[in-house]
């Protein structure tokens, strides 16, 4: 993950998806790519091809693109790697926005094909929730042969921890 899914990231990310705010696609993609620096991450050593985990097909009707397709072709375009969709997504149940985490947990299917078995891909997302998509994609991708699946999302969910309002004291258990 490149950011938290917060604040003003959070912002301009929802406007990508849902106001079609699609000039922000190569900025965002340069989030992932200073990321993958950081980490060490070699464009044609450590990975040979980029890819994304594609939004079913009613959304992308909807909104006349896959946001991470966009970010994937422009990544691919900043690191100087070749993008190919390598997936296809099996089953859709409906967009993931405003489900449940358990509900997220079910990821969606995809099926693969990989034009030159053994190579490294770069597996692209716009938000990773639960990572059961980019889970479930990446384990799609080994099915065909890939070597190795890195898996980025421009952003993340931060991890919640239940905590008790300040102040909040249980109740002494009276004696019977």
């Amino acid at each position: 993950m490149a950011v938290p899914f917060t604040g003003r990231a959070r912002r301009v990310v929802l406007g990508f998806k849902f106001h079609n705010r699609r000039a922000v696609a190569g900025h965002l993609a340069g989030l992932v790519r200073r990321r993958l620096e950081q980490v060490g991450v070699r464009p044609g050593i450590d990975v040979d091809v980029v890819t994304w985990a594609p939004t079913g097909d009613a959304r992308r009707r909807e909104r006349g693109f896959d946001q991470a397709e966009l970010i994937a072709r422009h990544l691919a375009r900043q690191l100087g790697l070749p993008c190919r969709r390598l997936l296809i997504r099996e089953e859709f149940s409906g967009p993931q926005s405003g489900r449940s985490r358990a509900e997220r947990l079910q990821a969606p299917g995809f099926r693969a094909r990989l034009d030159k078995p053994g190579r490294s891909v770069l597996l692209v997302d716009d938000v990773a929730t639960t990572g059961a998509t980019l889970g479930s994609a990446s384990a799609a991708l080994r099915s065909v042969g890939a070597r190795d699946v890195l898996s980025v999302a421009v952003a993340g969910t931060p991890v919640r921890t239940r905590r008790r309002p300040t102040g909040h004291r249980r109740p002494l258990r009276q004696a019977a």
